[in-house]
């Protein structure tokens, strides 16, 4: 099966977009879909004003074992209305955790959390719901398994926004020496900046593995121009969250899961300066599909697994920014122009690398 350098790396894993349809509208939700059986999932929040649902479920001293589905989207708290979609498309299938004698007799739980890009295309009711949601499952279900992840301003990335930039959403895997998968799949949506003020460069290169090449001087004097011009038109400052979903094939409990959610944060802190504020929701979750056994005589066998996780954020950081496409003035929503509007396409590979590593950075 051909690698994507995407979470879809990790066989049993499907990606799915929907948008909001109509005019004002620019917001949208993404679906993980597990393999039937579901995953062993975790999750960790640092932002401090967070938008999520059903991640109570997801602590290792809770009942549920594995869940089907996450669920992220825009629209803020409102948004979160998608996973009701999500959960309604597993019921019907039988997918959920069993509470009666009957296979019908499930309660899908549906893990999901939202991002702030209300009135991002002009019209503040324009936002994600249950019809959202199960398009956005129903596109994940369609897929083949390994398919590409579509990446840019798609899904709850639609109206997603970096800083003063257009963000999105993005995806990168990690292939480690053990034959073991890290993905990650994140959406972009940062009051903080994915971009060095002094070169240019996005922060989420730096440390890729490749030397971080500056643009010109001169085509970095002139967005430094145009983002100036930016910040005094739009009426207000872009509000926050940056969510992820990493997983693995590998074989974790719940415990390392939520480790795992965990140290994946370093990747957004690698790229998006800065992050964990009280106006943040920044959320990543964590899944294992137990594909692919750890060394158990090996105590140190689950560290690369977690530098995989934060270098794999920090890419897919990335890669949502440079596949973005700018918005200008719509319908009162604010302009906020693509990292290639301003600086073009890049000139050398950086941590957009093939994803296998031998020696993932700590």
């Amino acid at each position: 099966m051909t690698r994507q350098d995407a979470l879809t790396d990790v066989r049993g894993l499907r990606v799915g977009h929907a948008r909001v349809p109509g005019k004002g509208a620019l917001s949208g939700t993404t679906v993980v879909l597990g393999p039937e059986g579901g995953v062993v999932a975790a999750v960790d929040v640092r932002g401090g004003g967070p938008g999520t649902r059903e991640t109570d479920a997801l602590d290792p001293r809770n009942l549920v074992q594995r869940i089907d589905a996450v669920v992220l989207t825009g629209g803020s708290a409102f948004g979160l209305d998608a996973a009701s979609g999500v959960m309604a498309w597993l019921e019907e299938r039988g997918r959920g955790v069993r509470v009666g004698a009957g296979p019908a007799q499930v309660v899908p739980v549906v893990p999901a959390a939202c991002v702030f890009d209300l009135g991002r295309g002009g019209d503040w009711r324009a936002r994600p719901d249950a019809a959202t949601g199960r398009a956005a499952v129903e596109d994940a279900a369609r897929s083949a398994e390994g398919a590409a992840v579509a990446e840019g301003c798609v899904g709850a990335g639609t109206g997603a926004v970096a800083g003063r930039l257009k963000g999105g959403v993005g995806s990168a895997s990690v292939l480690l020496p053990s034959g073991v998968t890290v993905g990650a799949l994140v959406v972009v949506n940062a009051a903080g900046s994915v971009l060095d003020p002094r070169t240019g460069v996005l922060f989420g290169e730096y440390g890729g593995g490749e030397p971080a090449v500056a643009p010109p001087a001169s085509v970095h004097e002139a967005a430094q121009r145009r983002l100036a011009q930016v910040r005094e038109a739009n009426a207000r400052p872009p509000l926050n969250t940056t969510l992820a979903v990493v997983a693995t094939d590998a074989g974790l409990t719940r415990a390392q899961a939520q480790k795992l959610a965990g140290t994946a944060h370093d990747g957004l802190a690698r790229a998006i300066r800065p992050v964990h504020l009280m106006t943040d929701g920044d959320t990543v979750f964590a899944l294992a599909t137990g594909r692919e056994a750890l060394d158990a005589e090996d105590p140190f066998a689950f560290n690369p697994l977690l530098a995989a996780g934060a270098e794999a954020v920090a890419r897919a950081i990335v890669k949502a920014v440079r596949a973005a496409t700018g918005v200008e003035g719509r319908d009162g929503g604010g302009t906020f122009p693509s990292y290639g509007d301003l600086y073009g396409p890049p000139s050398h590979t950086g941590n957009g690398r093939g994803g296998e590593t031998d020696s993932p950075p700590a």
